[in-house]
């Protein structure tokens, strides 16, 4: 057996394995010890009288080690794991030395003729400063051989991406991290003032059109990417398509809110990069504790509560503890499952789940009577657009019906604020889901306004709203006037039924992944993201607006599916253009040509100025296409969604044949 072998066995017996007990480091650091006084006695004394006296000497170095020993219990010295050895392990090694010298000088004082007869005040000086570095080279020489001998295993040499913010904090989390999964060849970053520099002994590289040679070249495989500086990494599309061309992965940090400059992100796990971490996107910033102020102590519904949107606010809002939380959604097991997880993550938290649907007027009214909510969050719709081409009927009387069932109950039981999630599917509609949202739109719009009216004057103070009498009241001098607000954004990315986890799954069966259009593009957003700016909107508005949120930059969905197939570095996966759906559009908008935006203090939201339409036709309008959905006749359905909504034109659907008359 080779040397270098039989040093490789023993090294992975001891790296591998808690194979040196605390007792060996301890005889170990006491022979470093007993070695230095020796050495400090050689030189103090000289060789003559050190040969002279080196029985009585050693007896006395064998003694010293109880004082010493004494230094290292209350230090730990020996119970830490030496090849994970730091700054502050060292520190300790010199004060559980300064500890041992200190008491055996008091040990010479006490017994001046019985000890330290041989060891002079200048060697134990000597001791102290020999000693601990010593044991200094000792816990650097075990790290740094571990070091080397880990690197031999399975670590990867990486780049981080971030210098001052947050790239340092990130390379230490990595020098600290037991499993030496990777190892930092370098640092990253745009600022070129940084050309040519080092940072903790590792040079600093220019992010331009070299970087991912040098990676090359360097043999780096991996470039983790600082939380802080992810909003800029994502707007590198050339860079990101670089390196997943080049097979160089690209890791980051879960971003979250509790991360700042000094926080210790040992603890933080680096994930593979998914699309959703790629796609280009401005950080949104959103005053929450502001909102958590309007919604502490108070009575909140959230209805389609198990939804991708309704879960998130629920979420959201729990934070801020409101005095109630009533969760409505017709869907039982994801129910079930927002109940589990709002008595783990939000135990004290009032909550009621409530499966039932909002078309169901007694049971809705039951709820309203019960609770009497101070804010109503509409999340509950049909969603998808082929599924509502094919039942419109069920557009029809879930989204329309619904939502005025809910509206009604708000303004009949003083619900202070009523917040309708709309889309951008509803501005100039192609199908029948965005049609059916317009209508909400409408009529909340509608109700807001004439409830408003009646409020204003002392005579109208009786409305009548869906076929009863509501008597508007002041409360402590404040109108007790529901105020509706609407907002309208596109895609949510990971929500239910969109086309990321879609191609995830073609991708995993070997493709193909199928595009409707090769030019089709669409908006995304993160939901967290869109539900902060559904509160902040709805806590800001003061009824009659439909907000719309900018949605960034958009995407092309055929760049979006060769990106995910890139990554996923899955091969011979086609993408298969099926044609448009129907009712789909190439690209959504958020604002109809004839509408004008309004801006908020907030930059990410503008109001839409839209057209107003009067209550009484609003409703009686509603009243005629939900009775027409009971007959189950699409084309007629459809025909007076057409009538409501004059700028519904059909898209690529069976209903085109409606706008030809």
């Amino acid at each position: 057996m080779s040397k270098f072998n039989l040093f490789a066995r023993m090294a992975s017996w001891y790296f591998k394995k808690n194979s040196l007990p605390y007792w060996g480091i301890l005889a170990v650091d006491c022979m470093l010890i007993i070695f230095s006084g020796l050495v400090a006695n050689y030189l103090v004394c000289g060789a003559s009288a050190f040969v002279g006296h080196f029985w009585p000497l050693m007896l006395e170095l064998v003694l010293m080690q109880i004082p010493f020993f004494i230094g290292f219990k209350i230090f730990h010295t020996y119970s830490g794991i030496i090849r994970y050895s730091s700054f502050v392990d060292l520190a300790r090694v010199f004060l559980a030395n300064l500890v041992g010298v200190v008491l055996t000088y008091l040990a010479f004082v006490v017994f001046p003729h019985g000890f330290g007869a041989i060891i002079s005040i200048k060697a134990l000086v000597y001791i102290l400063l020999i000693g601990t570095l010593l044991l200094w080279v000792e816990r650097v020489a075990v790290k740094t051989i571990f070091d080397t001998y880990s690197l031999a295993q399975k670590t990867y040499r990486v780049f981080i991406y971030g210098t001052r913010h947050g790239g340092i904090s990130v390379a230490k989390s990595i020098r600290n991290d037991v499993s030496r999964k990777y190892v930092v060849k370098g640092f990253v970053t745009p600022d070129v003032t940084m050309k040519g520099k080092y940072l903790l002994g590792e040079p600093v590289y220019i992010d331009d059109d070299e970087l991912v040679h040098t990676m090359r070249v360097k043999n780096i495989t991996r470039l983790i990417v600082s939380p802080w500086q992810a909003e800029n990494f994502r707007k590198r599309e050339k860079l990101i398509n670089d390196l997943i061309d080049s097979n160089i992965k690209i890791k980051m940090m879960t971003e979250a809110e509790d991360i700042d400059e000094n926080t210790d992100l040992q603890h933080y796990q680096f994930h593979e990069v998914d699309i959703e971490d790629l796609l280009p996107r401005d950080k949104i910033d959103v005053d929450m504790e502001a909102i958590g102020k309007q919604l502490r102590d108070r009575v909140i519904l959230i209805t389609g509560a198990a939804g991708s949107i309704g879960s998130e606010i629920v979420h959201q809002v729990a934070i801020y503890k409101p005095s109630k939380m009533i969760l409505i959604d017709q869907a039982e097991t994801p129910m079930h499952d927002i109940r589990l997880k709002m008595e783990q993550r939000f135990p004290k938290q009032d909550t009621r789940i409530i499966v039932g649907s909002i078309c169901n007027e007694s049971c809705m009214e039951q709820v309203f009577a019960n609770y009497r909510p101070n804010y109503v969050f509409h999340a509950a719709a049909y969603k998808h657009v082929p599924m509502m081409e094919d039942n419109p009927a069920m557009a029809v009387q879930n989204n329309v019906y619904g939502t005025r069932v809910m509206a009604d109950l708000a303004v009949r039981y003083g619900t202070q604020k009523f917040v309708m999630i709309s889309t951008d599917k509803a501005v100039n509609p192609t199908n029948v889901m965005g049609c059916s949202k317009r209508i909400c739109e409408i009529y909340c719009q509608s109700l807001n306004k004439a409830v408003a009216d009646a409020q204003a004057d002392p005579e109208k103070r009786v409305f009548n709203v869906g076929g009863k009498e509501v008597r508007l009241e002041q409360v402590d001098g404040s109108p007790a006037v529901t105020q509706f607000v609407t907002t309208r954004f596109g895609n949510v990315l990971g929500s239910n039924g969109s086309v990321i986890p879609l191609f995830k799954e073609q991708i995993r069966k070997g493709g193909p992944i199928t595009v409707t259009h090769p030019d089709i593009i669409r908006y995304f957003m993160l939901i967290p993201e869109a539900c902060k700016l559904v509160l902040e909107a709805g806590t800001m508005g003061n009824g009659g607006e439909i907000f719309v949120f900018d949605m960034g930059k958009p995407v092309k969905i055929v760049d979006l599916a060769q990106r995910m197939i890139a990554l996923s570095h899955a091969r011979n996966v086609e993408i298969q253009f099926t044609g448009l759906r129907e009712g789909e559009k190439l690209f959504e908008e958020v604002l109809n040509d004839a509408e004008q935006s309004k801006p908020t203090k907030h930059p990410k939201i503008m109001i839409a100025a839209v057209r107003e339409y009067d209550y009484a036709d609003a409703l009686a309008n509603e009243e005629r296409l939900t009775a027409a959905s009971y007959t189950y006749d699409n084309m007629e359905i459809v025909r007076i969604m057409k009538e409501i909504v004059p700028e519904y034109i059909s898209n690529n659907s069976k209903y085109s044949v409606l706008d030809e008359s």
